[in-house]
C-alpha cells in the first residue's frame, strides 16, 4: 500500500481530498493520517459483493471500526478461528500476526467502509502484508 497521509503534528486530512490506494489484500484505502512512532490512520472500502486476500502482517496490528456497510471478517491465531459480522459501529481488533480476510455482503446497500488504525504506521513495505489461506474466494484486486 502506498499512498502519502499526511505527516505533520497537527495533521489534517479529509477522505475526499486524499488519493485512492489499494491495499496489499485488494480492498481500496484512503491513507489519511500519521503519527511517527505512533500510528496511522486509514479508511478502507469493498463495494457490496467484494472479498479482499487472506493476509497476516509482519509487524503492525490494528484496531477497525465500520462506518457503512456490512459484511464479515475472519480471523485465526494460535489456534482460534471466529468469523465476526461488520456493520456500522463495530470495532474489532487485529493483534500481530493474525490471519484475516474481509468481505462486503452483495446484497448491502453501498460500499462497507471501515476507520482503521495501524499501530505503529503503516511501513509502505511489500513484506508487510503476508498472504494466507482464508475462508474464501478473494474478488478484489
Amino acid at each position: 500500500m502506498s499512498g502519502q497521509p499526511v505527516r505533520e503534528p497537527f495533521g489534517t486530512a479529509d477522505v475526499g481530498d486524499v488519493p485512492l490506494v489499494t491495499a496489499p489484500d485488494g480492498a481500496v484505502v484512503r491513507p489519511l493520517l500519521v503519527l511517527d512512532g505512533g500510528g496511522s490512520l486509514a479508511e478502507f472500502e469493498l463495494t457490496p459483493g467484494q472479498v479482499t486476500r487472506a493476509v497476516s502482517h509482519a509487524t503492525v496490528q490494528e484496531l477497525w471500526q465500520v462506518t457503512a456497510g456490512a459484511g464479515r471478517l475472519w480471523r485465526r491465531q494460535d489456534g482460534r478461528e471466529e468469523t465476526v459480522r461488520l456493520a456500522p459501529g463495530t470495532a474489532v481488533s487485529i493483534p500481530l500476526g493474525t490471519a484475516f480476510q474481509f468481505r462486503a455482503d452483495e446484497d448491502a446497500p453501498g460500499p462497507l467502509r471501515i476507520v482503521a488504525v495501524t499501530m505503529p504506521p503503516w511501513p509502505g513495505t511489500d513484506d508487510e502484508a503476508r498472504p494466507e489461506d482464508g475462508p474464501w474466494e478473494p474478488t478484489a484486486s
